[in-house]
């Protein structure tokens, strides 16, 4: 079934694994790399256990995504570098698998973040 966590939600209905399964596990990496935190984490209160669960309610309102970010940052990150990397998360992160991006638009989008860290 995989690592739960990690686990796209089509797969418990279809148990097929494609590339937007992918993109999902993907986007629950990069958003372990954004918060510091790990997909599941039994050691924090219940409503924060699943990383995914937790942030996806924080990923509808730009004011609320720094509330997401790993503290050790100690707010040392461009705020637009931010958005933009909570935005491909979010893309990656789609409850349905037709709206996740393909990978190679998820690459395109972190080359321009990368280039674009400073602005």
């Amino acid at each position: 079934m995989g690592t739960y966590g990690y686990c796209f939600p089509e797969y418990a209905l279809t148990g097929q694994l494609t590339s937007k399964a992918d993109v999902y596990c993907f986007g629950v990496v990069f958003l372990e790399m954004i918060t510091g935190r790990r997909g599941i984490d039994n050691s924090r209160p219940t409503n924060e256990q699943n990383l995914v669960n937790w942030a996806s309610p924080l990923f509808k309102d730009r004011k609320k995504f720094i509330l997401m970010v790993d503290p050790l940052l100690q707010g040392k990150f461009p705020m637009k570098g931010l958005h933009q990397a909570v935005a491909i998360a979010a893309m990656c992160l789609q409850e349905e698998a037709e709206t996740r991006p393909l990978m190679s638009d998820v690459v395109t989008a972190l080359e321009y973040l990368a280039v674009n860290k400073d602005k």
